[in-house]
């Protein structure tokens, strides 16, 4: 590749470090932001310093927040005895578009693995436990990913969190609508089993 200016390629390095971009998108990102108008690319910089400056994570469940405590926490109506537990904020974010579920969440910002370090104490998962402790919550739904982490996951919270007598439950995993079953992997067709119920 022909010599790129000094400042291109630090724009590229940077673009690239994001998750799931890689060197072409970020090389493609990086030619479009040198094309568009400063204003547009002021405003974007704008942007970003801004949400690092202002957005936070909630003290109590670790979801995204302006304050010490985001807005689903300090809601009146939410279903204070029923609790979430997710991976990652975006999770809250995709329930929240259900609208079906009106509890409130534990982010635990990741899954337990091992091969990437991951264990309990880079997760909330003591905050988690200390949160149960404190309030009187009746169930707790885990609702990590339907993947390897995030079933060992669940299962590491199931037995963290059997002692202190809450009911844990887990979200349903299955054929989704719309699905073939010659196309459904074992695991996906094992949970449709073993989730079914009466018709």
């Amino acid at each position: 590749m022909a010599d790129v200016p000094a400042a291109l390629t630090r724009v590229m390095e940077e673009l690239g470090r994001l998750p799931g971009i890689g060197p072409k998108t970020a090389q493609r990102l990086s030619f479009y932001i040198l094309r568009t108008p400063r204003e547009s690319v002021d405003r974007l910089a704008s942007a970003l310093v801004e949400v690092k400056a202002r957005i936070r994570f909630c003290d109590e469940c670790f979801f995204i927040a302006e304050a010490p405590r985001c807005a689903i926490c300090l809601s009146t109506r939410r279903d204070r005895a029923v609790l979430c537990v997710v991976e990652e904020p975006l999770d809250v974010l995709a329930i929240e578009r259900t609208g079906e579920y009106h509890g409130l969440y534990h982010v635990l910002h990741g899954a337990l693995s091992p091969i990437d370090g991951v264990g309990p104490a880079e997760l909330k998962i003591a905050e988690l436990v200390a949160r149960l402790r404190r309030e009187p919550v009746s169930e707790v739904i885990l609702a990590t990913d339907p993947d390897m982490e995030g079933e060992a996951t669940a299962a590491y919270l199931a037995e963290q969190l059997a002692p202190l007598g809450v009911k844990t439950t887990r979200l349903a995993h299955g054929l989704p609508v719309g699905g073939e079953l010659e196309y459904a992997d074992e695991l996906t067709l094992a949970r449709a089993f073993s989730g079914r119920r009466a018709f």
